[in-house]
């Protein structure tokens, strides 16, 4: 039996912890490790001129979702305000975004599991995740949204306790105990090569790495669709995390970069897991393995949710094939859950054939997409302030701060982040790939969508 609604199964609780652990993920326990790599300790400003950029397009996203709470979300909202094609190339684009940061998170989860088993093959780990994360998706949402608050709730206790204990060990001066010299304090931050030890342009380089660390917030936008009152819970999501995230990222990588050199912080595994490995406490590193474990499958988990949300919403106005509008007796787009398991099977096949190159690639690639997709959010949430009469502004719920300068600077900072990526040979082919990737979308647009536009009913949002 197939439903032609979805449920609405997620309460503010549910909502709440999966905006927070989408954006803490694979992005800050493994990739976390190449920023630094990059950065320095100048990566922390890295997080918090991108997280202000963030904040601005949750806003702007959180505005038109409380508005018009619906499925399929920014994808639709690009169709309404910017037209078909460019809500044709955000809604896909984000949909191939999704597909690699799977193929990111499934190939650090075979990373992580390295630490326990490291003879095993890594793409035996990686078939395995894939086997299980396509099964729970077939569940009901609410078990689901159960799942990720007890994921996001494990991730964000790591966190505070690898704080608080970092915190203890900079208060005591501990010395590290495997050999690499000097003792935990501050003044690590600035006595390797100084702040900026690879200078400005070292910094702008992390930003590659630092934007898909913040990939997959936006996916408090699908929980609109299936929020019991969205107009109450969005703005309370959106209003508790940019704060939170912040915390977590810059107050969790200065304790990290001031108890451990930043050079000694390599991209073999967790950078976390390296770190009390370093102090001697075994037993912990295989503790906080254990968490980003779990925070990789939280990540899996809440990918293939978004993706199947956004190609619901399109299969709903004629972008995408009318099956993926199909729902199992649990309300679930089951058909998304298997083509994003068999994508995941491809991950399998890289981890056999490239284990050691794939992790940056992916993560460029990621970074292109999602980029894009923010955007667009940017940009379908100025036209839609354009479209409004003066008193349709005036009785906005949650309403976008520091109008309208704020998404001036949000937008300009996106393309710049396009820039970064075509000024660096390591990312400049994911570059290439993305672009390409839009022409490939353009081109079905007009062989497939735009003939049949004239059968489709003016899109209009509730």
């Amino acid at each position: 039996m197939e439903r032609s609604a979805m449920r609405r199964g997620l309460n503010a609780r549910h909502i709440r912890f999966m905006a927070l652990g989408s954006a803490i993920g694979t992005g800050l326990f493994y990739g976390s490790a190449a920023a630094i790599q990059r950065a320095g300790p100048s990566v922390l400003l890295a997080y918090l001129i991108g997280g202000a950029a963030i904040y601005l397009v949750m806003r702007a996203l959180g505005e038109m979702a409380v508005r018009t709470p619906v499925a399929g979300s920014f994808g639709h909202y690009a169709s309404r305000y910017l037209g078909r094609y460019l809500g044709f190339l955000t809604g896909w684009t984000y949909a191939f975004s999704m597909m690699m940061v799977c193929l990111a998170d499934v190939t650090a989860f075979g990373v992580y599991m390295g630490l326990w088993f490291p003879d095993a093959p890594r793409w035996i780990w990686v078939l395995g995740i894939v086997l299980f994360i396509s099964a729970l998706n077939l569940c009901s949402v609410r078990i689901f949204g159960e799942l990720e608050f007890w994921l996001s709730l494990l991730k964000v206790l790591a966190i505070v306790a690898m704080i608080v204990a970092g915190a203890g060990v900079l208060l005591f001066g501990i010395q590290l105990g495997d050999g690499s010299g000097g003792d935990a304090s501050l003044s690590n931050l600035w006595a390797h090569g100084g702040f900026f030890p690879n200078g400005v342009e070292g910094m702008i380089a992390s930003f590659t790495i630092v934007m898909f660390a913040f990939g997959g917030i936006e996916v408090i936008g699908f929980t609109a669709g299936e929020a019991k009152d969205p107009k109450r819970m969005i703005p309370k999501a959106i209003n508790s995390v940019p704060l939170r995230i912040l915390l977590f990222y810059v107050l969790t990588l200065l304790v990290l970069m001031a108890i451990y050199p930043w050079p000694r912080i390599g991209s073999q595994g967790s950078p976390f897991v390296q770190i009390f490995s370093g102090l001697g406490i075994e037993s912990a590193a295989s503790i906080l393995n254990l968490v980003v474990i779990s925070a990789a499958i939280s990540a899996i988990n809440s990918d293939i949710f978004s993706t199947g949300r956004m190609l619901f919403g399109m299969a709903g106005n004629g972008q995408a094939p009318r099956v993926f509008a199909r729902l199992s007796e649990h309300g679930v787009p089951w058909m998304t859950v298997l083509v994003m398991a068999l994508t995941l099977l491809l991950g399998v096949l890289l981890n056999y054939l490239l284990p050691n190159e794939l992790f940056l690639m992916f993560a460029s690639l990621v970074t292109f997409s999602v980029v894009w997709v923010w955007l667009m959010i940017l940009l379908s949430q100025l036209y839609m302030r354009r479209s409004m009469s003066s008193e349709e502004v005036g009785s906005l719920c949650f309403p976008v701060p520091f109008w309208p300068y704020g998404q001036y600077l949000a937008i300009a900072f996106m393309l710049f982040i396009f820039v970064v990526l075509a000024a660096f040979p390591d990312t400049r082919t994911a570059l290439y790939i993305g672009a390409d990737w839009l022409v490939v979308l353009t081109l079905a647009y007009w062989a497939w969508v735009r003939p049949n536009q004239a059968a489709q009913p003016e899109l209009e949002l509730p």
